[in-house]
């Protein structure tokens, strides 16, 4: 249930996300090779949740992985981190028959909420829709180009995005969290059986050693930039947490944060640097209580 009033419906352009393809008959395979999730096993139609870690298996980015065919597959990933993606993927290439680009200037994607999604379960795409979970009570998708719909204020999707609880790594929050961290794992974006990538050693340590003390969570009544510090009351001078995401919709503030679970569990009182008080919300999935 949504924590304001009913989320307006109609669809808005979302500049800041872009799109990354890889292209050619070892598209699939290379991805796998790279990425936090299976690839290969991926049919025409379908998108998953995935992520890149560097060697120390922190993430360096997030994205909605989509695969239109054998030879094309599309990273849907917050722009402000694509270039460094891009460019981090090509150096590992080589002799693979694959080639990757930026398709963002041709790909213009716009956030739609509303009865107008089409009936697909989430992670379906069919040409322009790509069906996302549903979140604030609405039913949520991407689509390839403007859609002739009503204009939808970019604070609502906003408001959507922090409560479905699916954290995109920014910029600010690049190599900052393990995907365990943030929740990765229990949104489906971590595939444990796929074999290795990078940092696959230290996520695999991290989920089977239960060395996992830091979550994202849902926090009420305030909005900070991604990378703002999280404290557990005032005057305390060492952060509990890191803010992922925040939206303010219908005079109601809300944001995602990575915290210590041992301060969620302790109910302290969350406060942003300036003094403004959080309060707990609940997340449309259960988080895992520490080891």
């Amino acid at each position: 249930m949504s924590d304001a009033h009913p989320l307006p419906e109609g669809a808005c352009p979302l500049p800041d996300w872009g799109v990354l393809q890889a292209e050619g008959p070892e598209a699939a395979a290379f991805l796998h090779a790279q990425l936090t999730q299976s690839i290969t096993d991926m049919a025409p139609g379908v998108a998953r949740l995935g992520g890149y870690c560097s060697a120390k298996g922190r993430l360096m980015a997030t994205f909605i992985v989509r695969r239109d065919d054998a030879e094309h597959i599309r990273l849907v990933v917050p722009r402000d981190v694509l270039p460094g993606l891009l460019k981090r993927l090509s150096m590992f290439v080589l002799r693979a028959k694959v080639k990757l680009s930026d398709r963002s200037a041709d790909d213009a994607l716009w956030g739609v909420l509303g009865d107008a999604v089409p009936a697909l379960a989430p992670w379906q795409h069919d040409g322009a829709w790509l069906v996302l979970p549903d979140a604030a009570g609405c039913r949520r998708a991407l689509h390839w180009g403007p859609p002739s719909l009503p204009a939808l204020p970019r604070a609502a999707w906003d408001w959507a995005e922090v409560h479905a609880g699916i954290a995109w790594v920014r910029a600010a929050t690049a190599e900052h969290f393990v995907p365990q961290m943030v929740n990765w794992e229990l949104v489906g974006g971590v595939h444990f059986q796929k074999g290795c990538y990078p940092g696959q050693e230290v996520v695999a340590r991290s989920q089977y050693r239960g060395t996992v003390k830091r979550r994202a969570q849902l926090l009420l009544g305030g909005v900070a930039a991604p990378g703002a510090p999280v404290f557990d009351g005032p005057g305390r001078d060492n952060p509990v947490g890191e803010v992922l995401q925040a939206a303010e919709w219908d005079g109601q503030a809300a944001l995602l944060a990575e915290v210590q679970l041992a301060a969620w569990e302790a109910e302290v009182a969350f406060q942003l640097e300036g003094g403004q008080a959080l309060h707990r919300g609940a997340l449309p999935y259960p988080v895992k209580a520490p080891e």
